[in-house]
């Protein structure tokens, strides 16, 4: 079909009855489909309900150190979580602390302790004059929203297919000391699915931070939510900051959440020993230690790293028929009509798509209007606003794939529709 850019108004006039008509009767079938988050299906919970049988009363209940893990103790986490975790993140056990179910909430005590405790004995974050993240964008709104609600100031910094802008990270991090952090989610971006290179992780192994406590926020959430067998391999930050000598760095999480169960995973911080043994001081008094019959739970049903990739291979054949579904739509759809771009990520859990400038927020309206909920447009920025309102995520995972196919078929229609209300003028 022609490129809506290359018709005329009269031609787009027509085309314009031509898709209302369409979306009146999109809406006549009544869709109720709520795409706002990048949830699991039931499919990929129900795989690890065998981890509920791992354990019973008849199991043995000592960690490999002798703690018994229905009692208090085991601060840092069991042994066999740390190394299962480690394994999973590319690292050492020793660099390794095992939390509860989620690595979100490891995030926000790890700025909200750098707020009221400072990082390593630097002044309390919350005594300075000015506090400064960079977040690249697009990128995920749960780290957004930790740094807006403690009023640290967000710096937007623009994605490339290697990652973060790193010219423009280099000369803000070694020019202003208020820059104390940088979120990054490095392999298969929320929501980009960009994996970062190894020179753009060498890159932040060797930063020159003008603030001593300045520390990159690593959440490597996706780091085995692979779709296909082919990986996108990932350098390992902690080992890369050492070599830079700078191992004090960087804070990296992950978590289980969408390996098991997303409400009753577990998660771990890896970073230093410097930094560890300050987090441990400050955590001792704000807990005697976390959920242990979890972490053994995990521990004894996926053994090691072999284990969890075993079972990501059978969450991807869930995952892979609805990106690959999507995907095919959208080019069908709209490939050649000079309205819209998108990403195909080889891993996570989104497609990020780019519509005409100003269209985002109205797609997003009508996709609603007729049933699909998908992600607030601008979500994907520092104070949920795209300055091209452009910007939005596809999130596939949690309906059928009949559903999502449902889904992208509305939405497809829905960017037509917005984009030739743009090039007329009436939006």
């Amino acid at each position: 079909m022609k490129a809506y850019t290359q018709m005329s108004h009269e031609e787009l006039t027509e085309l314009r009855e031509q898709l209302n008509k369409e979306y009146e009767e999109a809406k006549a079938k009544g869709l109720k489909l709520d795409m706002s988050r990048g949830k699991p299906g039931t499919g990929q919970l129900n795989l690890s309900m065998p981890l509920l049988d791992t354990l019973n009363s008849s199991s043995e209940l000592i960690a490999e150190d002798g703690l018994d893990c229905r009692n208090y103790g085991g601060l840092d986490g069991i042994p066999e979580a740390k190394r299962l975790m480690a394994d999973m993140m590319g690292t050492k056990p020793e660099h390794v602390i095992v939390y509860g179910n989620a690595s979100l909430n490891i995030m926000y005590d790890t700025v909200a302790r750098s707020m009221l405790h400072g990082v390593l004995g630097s002044t309390p974050w919350c005594k300075l004059d000015k506090v400064k993240f960079l977040c690249p964008a697009p990128g995920y709104d749960r780290h957004f929203a930790i740094t807006e609600q403690f009023g640290i100031e967000m710096i937007v910094i623009p994605m490339t297919m290697t990652g973060p802008d790193m010219d423009m990270v280099e000369e803000l991090v070694s020019s202003d000391p208020a820059v104390k952090g940088i979120w990054c989610v490095p392999k298969y971006s929320n929501p980009q699915g960009i994996t970062y290179s190894e020179e753009t992780v060498k890159r932040f192994a060797a930063l020159k931070p003008a603030a001593e406590d300045f520390r990159i926020f690593w959440d490597n959430a996706y780091v085995i939510h692979d779709l296909y067998e082919e990986t996108e391999p990932l350098a390992d930050i902690i080992s890369e900051c050492e070599k830079a000598g700078n191992p004090d760095l960087v804070y990296e999480f992950a978590s289980t959440s969408k390996v098991s169960f997303s409400g009753a995973g577990i998660s771990a911080l890896a970073a230093s020993k410097a930094n560890l043994d300050f987090v441990r001081k400050i955590i001792t008094v704000q807990t005697i230690g976390y959920d242990k019959i979890n972490q053994l739970r995990h521990a004894r049903y996926f053994k090691d790293l072999n284990g969890l990739k075993a079972h990501m291979k059978k969450h991807a054949d869930f995952m892979r028929p609805k990106f690959e579904a999507t995907l095919h739509i959208l080019e069908k759809e709209l490939g050649g009509l000079e309205i819209g771009s998108w990403i195909s990520p080889k891993g996570g859990y989104f497609i990020s798509f780019d519509s005409m400038e100003g269209c985002a927020k109205a797609i997003v309206a009508k996709c609603k209007e007729a049933g699909v909920v998908l992600t607030n447009a601008g979500a994907t920025f520092p104070y949920g606003k795209d300055p091209k309102d452009s910007n939005i995520r596809i999130a596939p995972s949690f309906p059928s794939l009949e559903e999502m196919e449902q889904a992208a078929e509305l939405f497809a229609l829905c960017v037509k529709l917005v984009s030739v209300e743009k090039l007329l003028g009436t939006i």
